[in-house]
């Protein structure tokens, strides 16, 4: 009997002692910092177009939100996902699951995206994918706290493919990377070519991350395409138009990057890239505006804002705001609250996130301009078109978002 007393004594001294910890973990997490996660490359093919960058955007823009929300500090933490979906699904949970993100942003690699997408949507957590292309990410895998930002591969084709089709390029080759982001950036363009009256004669697929282009480049030049199409990102862009120019086949064909990031021309220089038409959303020296944010940005860093840098800005932003008007972090309530508000700031004007979650923006087209042209560090583009937003991305209805089905 004696025994019993004393076990029971002891269960209830340990069920104090749990019941304690649990409400002090508890507190913790009520009264400890709101965390964002910056999800990127951080060493690899995409790291000048995101990376750290991207921290330093979401920093500035925290900065800028004077740091709390609800009371709580905002803290921002990056991870790297290696350009590989299993990784950025670990970091993703652990970060989830166990060091309470409450959102996560940029991942520039669409394969990771999607998983990401997946992930988030069943935990009922924010992404704001400021760094990914694929425009399945509003289609088919699209989520209720999944949010858009940037860009999409939709968005690229109908301007740079549509512009370059407009001025007369009737064949075309795709040399296009050997995942997600290729396909889709591929799929999207073809549909825009057979639109304008253009035939696709060949294409090739090459790996993620690859140093050597030329038996691909050579199956494009003896296609005889008027046009090869990039369909590729970050250092596999440079390197395949590198290479090109070093075996001669710009000479007689073009070269159309479909997604370009500013970071990209640096690193080849106006020699390699002038004349280069591309589309993006956003140039650091669109406007005043524009340019004083780039100013804070390239003091911070010392390297030109990509869209990608600009997106994730523009993004943390918005959700702080939606954060403090929603008065809850609760996933779903916050991402109903960001549709809910128009986004304004230096890169977004009058914004709209639509229910299958694409932020709806004006794009611009671009042509890259001579080293005689250039005046001043960074002035590497010239404006050619805006193309408003409702232009730029596919329709609601087209993309087949599960979310637009009525019950």
């Amino acid at each position: 009997m004696k025994s019993s007393v004393m076990s029971g004594v002891k269960d209830s001294a340990i069920g104090a002692v749990l019941a304690s910890a649990i409400f002090a973990t508890s507190a913790i997490a009520q009264d400890g910092p709101v965390k964002l996660g910056i999800l990127t490359d951080m060493s690899s093919l995409y790291a000048d177009n995101g990376g750290q960058g991207s921290v330093v955007a979401a920093q500035m823009a925290v900065d800028d939100f004077k740091g709390k929300v609800l009371g709580r500090s905002v803290q921002i933490i990056a991870g790297d996902h290696q350009n590989k979906a299993d990784v950025g699904s670990v970091i993703t949970r652990r970060w989830l699951e166990n060091e309470g993100v409450e959102a996560i942003l940029d991942v520039p690699n669409s394969a990771v995206a999607l998983a990401v997408q997946g992930i988030t949507r069943d935990k009922k957590k924010l992404f704001l994918a400021t760094g990914a292309a694929t425009s399945r990410l509003t289609g088919d895998e699209c989520s209720m706290t999944g949010i858009h930002w940037t860009y999409d591969t939709y968005a690229l084709s109908q301007g740079t493919t549509k512009a370059i089709s407009r001025l007369g390029a009737k064949s075309w080759f795709f040399l296009s990377a050997d995942y997600s982001l290729g396909a889709q950036l591929e799929a999207d363009s073809r549909k825009v070519i057979d639109a304008t009256g253009g035939r696709v004669v060949g294409a090739v697929k090459h790996p993620i991350n690859t140093p050597d282009f030329s038996s691909f480049l050579l199956q494009a030049q003896s296609s005889r395409a008027e046009v090869i199409a990039l369909a590729d990102a970050g250092g596999d862009f440079i390197n395949a138009v590198k290479q090109a120019g070093e075996f001669g086949i710009t000479r007689e064909q073009k070269l159309a990057g479909l997604i370009v990031f500013i970071a990209d021309i640096h690193s080849l220089g106006l020699q390699s890239s002038q004349g280069l038409m591309l589309s993006s959303a956003f140039y650091w020296d669109l406007n005043d505006e524009t340019r004083a944010w780039a100013k804070r940005f390239i003091e911070k860093i010392q390297k030109v804002p990509t869209m990608i840098h600009a997106g994730t800005y523009g993004a943390v932003m918005h959700y702080l705001k939606a954060v403090e008007a929603a008065g809850t972090l609760d996933g779903p309530t916050v991402a109903a609250k960001m549709r809910e508000m128009p986004v304004n700031d230096f890169m977004t004007k009058n914004g709209r996130i639509r229910q299958d979650g694409r932020l709806v923006r004006d794009m611009y087209l671009f042509r890259v301009k001579s080293p005689e042209e250039s005046r001043y560090r960074f002035d590497y583009y010239q404006l050619l078109a805006t193309i408003p937003g409702e232009e730029a991305f596919k329709p609601m209805e087209e993309g087949g978002c599960p979310l637009l089905k009525k019950p």
